[in-house]
């Protein structure tokens, strides 16, 4: 569904309210949360919000207890990403809402719709620095996209719902709701609103037509065009439209990091993923272009590498349907704010000239030839390259995938082969360590019928663990794969790389035993040491119903390659396979 039939939608008239004799703010709470659909939250209980909870006790809604606030929000970011719907988020005031705060700035920007819930002291002692009093309406200012307090029972209805809408639509986002105690043992008529009246926020959902026909003049012309294809494609459902677009133009595609899966890694067309440890044709292609399509991609550094060297010889086109994006680290030239899809089949419809450019399609297809991804390290242990070939061999390419940020994150976007999209759940703007597998958890709430594969660093995994009382709560077939090196990965490889060996805190030389740990919450635990290990564990457990941990212990010293120091061009990249 395109954002501006989700707002259409979300304008049309709502189902009449259950209860329509007085009720506290508690229950009118829970009545808004089924108005607006809401089918599973993520949260922690506290004081603050033992009324809530109580509410939720007597008309429950599915609520996912997890084991620690951030890893809730995490999870709800999970099924925000593969479900379409945003995600929804409860906890207690002060350090409850406080916990939160990594999750929404993951949130924020990586554009995952999310609608959070704070509990706050009542309304007479705000600011006298009460128990478990936080400020999270002036915390989380920078890291929302809106937030509220509501300080008045007749406001929540129209607050939630344009939280809801808020997140939603426009570039998808995190909302805040912070409620004071006292607000939820309020007694009054419950006043349900059906229309959103925000005359401040009117996201521009149709592409400009003189925009769109500068575009068909820049592609008639173009003689190396390539397409970048960002996040925004896959949050406006727009995968079709795009594969539908490549073929009839025949333009190769680099993808961004969090826009994997928007288009298939298998089709001829498709470059690689693009930036510091993107592909070298993908980089190439990049950095040579004369006509650079970006689709719902916001060119942060990770993606351009030195600025002054970044598609330089090129005209850009930007389509986003955020407007402060375009133009803002990069000179655009077309500026298209639309949604992506929108966008895309306005262009579709128009009578486009394919750029003549088979020479240049011929260079990139001999270039993905003369440098494939390779590996560094021939000493003992697991190729992590080929762990990832392997499971994407067993899931056959299916699975949803997770990961927190670092090597593993790395080498799972460079090798498991994203074809589908909603396949891809990672941390990007923020790189947060522990997302991976809380995600994990709520992606397969989201997909329960779907292989989940939550691919963690041995460092990282070990900063949310105690989610693992969850999964065997609620009995979830994830599949953990840690990628053991006994290290902060990419920490370290940076260190080897810039810093003369000064392994600075990097090194973890005592771990747990993953497999006792995960034994102890009752949940079937491997470690393999050999690619015929991982493949025939693996073999034995991917596909099967329960969850599982796999201790993979990979060889220690192996780099992510190809990389882009700071402060170099994308064709500057180390580590390119020697021909």
């Amino acid at each position: 569904m395109s954002q501006n039939a989700k707002a259409e939608e979300f304008n049309m008239e709502k189902q009449s309210p259950v209860k329509t004799s007085p009720i506290n703010g508690a229950d009118l709470f829970v009545e808004i949360l089924k108005k607006e659909n809401v089918e599973v939250m993520f949260g922690y209980p506290g004081g603050a919000v033992l009324p809530l909870y109580d509410a939720l006790y007597k008309n429950p809604i599915r609520h996912i207890l997890a084991r620690h606030e951030q890893a809730a929000i995490h999870a709800a970011e999970g099924y925000a990403r593969v479900s379409g719907k945003p995600g929804v988020v409860l906890a207690t005031s002060g350090p409850g809402a406080t916990n939160l705060v990594t999750g929404i700035t993951d949130a924020m920007m990586d554009s995952i719709p999310l609608v959070v819930f704070t509990g706050q002291v009542a309304t007479g002692v705000i600011g006298s620095d009460a128990f478990q009093e936080a400020d999270v309406i002036g915390i989380t200012m920078p890291i929302t996209k809106h937030n509220y307090q509501v300080r008045s029972m007749d406001d929540l209805p129209r607050i939630v719902h344009e939280a809801f809408h808020i997140a939603t639509t426009g570039r998808p986002g995190p909302v805040l709701i912070d409620i004071p105690k006292d607000i939820a043992g309020m007694v009054g008529e419950p006043k349900f609103v059906d229309e959103i009246n925000l005359p401040g926020y009117q996201p521009n959902f149709k592409p400009n037509s003189l925009q769109v026909k500068k575009l068909r003049g820049a592609l008639a012309e173009a003689k190396k065009p390539v397409i970048l294809a960002g996040a925004g494609v896959l949050h406006a459902k727009a995968s079709a439209e795009l594969l539908e677009f490549v073929e009839k133009m025949q333009i190769p595609v680099v993808n961004t990091l969090l826009g994997l899966g928007g288009f298939p890694s298998n089709h001829p067309l498709f470059l690689g993923m693009g930036g510091m440890h993107g592909t070298h044709t993908a980089n190439i292609a990049l950095y040579e272009a004369d006509l650079l399509i970006n689709i719902g991609a916001r060119f942060d550094d990770r993606l351009t590498g030195n600025l002054s060297h970044f598609a330089r010889n090129a005209t850009v086109a930007h389509i986003d349907i955020d407007p402060a994006e375009i133009g803002k680290n990069v000179e655009t030239h077309i500026p298209i704010v639309a949604d992506a899809r929108e966008a895309l089949k306005k262009i579709l419809s128009l009578d486009f000239e394919a750029p003549k450019a088979n020479e240049w399609r011929a260079k990139l297809q001999q270039d993905k030839v003369d440098h494939p991804l390779w590996n560094t390290e021939d000493g003992e242990g697991i190729s992590p390259q080929a762990l990832m070939k392997i499971i994407h061999e067993i899931t056959n390419g299916d699975a949803v995938v997770t990961t927190d940020v670092g090597q593993h994150q790395m080498w799972t976007a460079q090798y498991y082969g994203f074809t589908k999209p909603d396949q891809w759940v990672t941390s990007g703007g923020l790189g947060t360590m522990g997302f991976g597998f809380p995600a994990a958890i709520g992606a397969q709430i989201a997909k329960p019928d779907k292989t989940v594969v939550a691919v963690a660093g041995d460092a990282g995994f070990q900063m949310t663990l105690q989610e693992l009382g969850l999964v065997a709560e609620l009995k979830l077939p994830i599949k953990i794969i840690v990628y053991n090196n006994m290290a902060l990965g990419m920490v370290r490889q940076w260190q080897e790389t810039f810093y003369e060996e000064r392994y600075s805190q990097s090194l973890i030389p005592v771990q747990p035993d993953f497999v006792k740990l995960a034994d102890a919450y009752g949940i079937r635990g491997y470690v393999v040491q050999t690619e015929e290990e991982a493949e025939k564990v693996m073999s034995e457990t991917l596909n099967n119903n329960e969850p599982v941990l796999i201790d993979c212990r990979i060889k220690p010293k192996e780099m992510v390659y190809p990389m882009i120091a700071p402060g170099k061009g994308l064709h500057e990249m180390i580590g390119v396979k020697p021909q």
